[in-house]
């Protein structure tokens, strides 16, 4: 078997250090693993597959001999190293939003158009997590009849701000559990016990840049150039998996039943359906895994146009980031 060298450019963050994960997991086949990070964590050790591996320093030198790079920084820091990445004659597979509305950029989730991968310049965009999670919901109804419009509301764990919001919750539910006060760093207020309807910043329409990717990824990654999204965005104190409920039309109606059965079969998805039983998917049972737990669907009452309603969950970590970002790389190792 071929085997690849791989850089992990970030990764001693919460989504690098769950892409060393997925990797072994999925028994990628690395030949040499790359950490890549800051000065400040230069050094540390990073365990793969039974060895300990130091982290070594991000810069343009680190790529040579790569063939595969997986991106967890931010805009800034992937829009630096990219020139130096393709120079290097590596694939950046990025999780940033900086190049996913690139014309030239693939943005891709496999169980809906691997076949763009294949288009990439030398980079491929890791789209927004929750737009992977509600996208592999939909995907099999699309299949069916493309979506005209969608009604999101999402509600984003902690884990979506990293490993600095996970720390935040953990800290403010132990201060006021023991009656001191909150500290508030990471979000604009305290999110223990409470929901912030702002993820990102606002635009001249009042919509975050959080609520406007699920519009505009959607409609590049589905290939509808079309589709109507209308979003709200929650932070919710919740510590890992988002969840996320989806009003759609469809060109054509699609009955309940058919819905059901087409997402029981869909890649990537679970079918948690059976709500008199108290069966639908919950963020706790999504978490750690790789697949979307869709539920919950129904007739939308208040569609003219035959229209559904649905619930899913996904970890936010894994395939929300990590885990797409590997099976990108499958792709194109294939």
């Amino acid at each position: 078997m071929k085997t690849y060298n791989v850089a992990i450019l970030g990764s001693t963050g919460a989504v690098g250090q769950e892409m060393i994960k997925v990797l072994e997991e999925r028994n990628f086949p690395v030949k040499e693993l790359r950490p890549l990070a800051s000065q400040r964590s230069v050094g540390k050790k990073i365990l793969f597959k039974g060895k300990e591996i130091d982290v070594q320093l991000a810069c343009p030198e680190a790529f040579m001999g790569m063939d595969i790079v997986l991106s967890a920084v931010d805009n800034q820091w992937a829009k630096e190293f990219a020139p130096a990445i393709i120079k290097a004659g590596a694939v950046m597979i990025d999780n940033s939003s900086a190049f996913r509305m690139a014309e030239d950029v693939p943005l891709v989730v496999p169980e809906i158009n691997p076949e763009d991968a294949a288009l990439h310049k030398g980079i491929i965009a890791n789209p927004n997590c929750s737009t992977i999670i509600a996208l592999t919901a939909v995907n099999a109804l699309n299949k069916i009849s493309p979506i005209k419009k969608m009604i999101v509301s999402t509600y984003q764990a902690v884990s979506g701000a990293g490993v600095a919001g996970i720390q935040e919750l953990n800290q403010q539910v132990m201060a006021l559990g023991h009656g001191k006060p909150a500290e508030v760093n990471t979000f604009p207020y305290q999110i223990a016990y409470n929901l912030i309807p702002q993820i990102g910043d606002f635009n001249e329409f009042g919509y975050t840049s959080e609520e406007m990717k699920m519009q505009n990824e959607g409609r590049k990654i589905m290939h509808l150039p079309d589709l109507r999204v209308n979003c709200t965005c929650v932070r919710v104190p919740i510590m890992r998996s988002h969840s996320i409920s989806i009003a759609l039309e469809c060109e054509a109606p699609i009955s309940v039943e058919q819905a059901k059965a087409v997402i029981a079969k869909a890649k990537g998805c679970v079918l948690k359906d059976d709500p008199t039983n108290r069966v639908y998917p919950m963020p706790l049972d999504t978490s750690d895994q790789d697949l979307v737990f869709v539920g919950r669907i129904r007739e939308d009452i208040a569609s003219d146009h035959g229209g559904l309603s649905l619930w899913c969950c996904g970890d936010q970590v894994r395939k929300g980031a990590a885990t797409n970002a590997v099976q990108i790389a499958e792709i194109l190792i294939k």
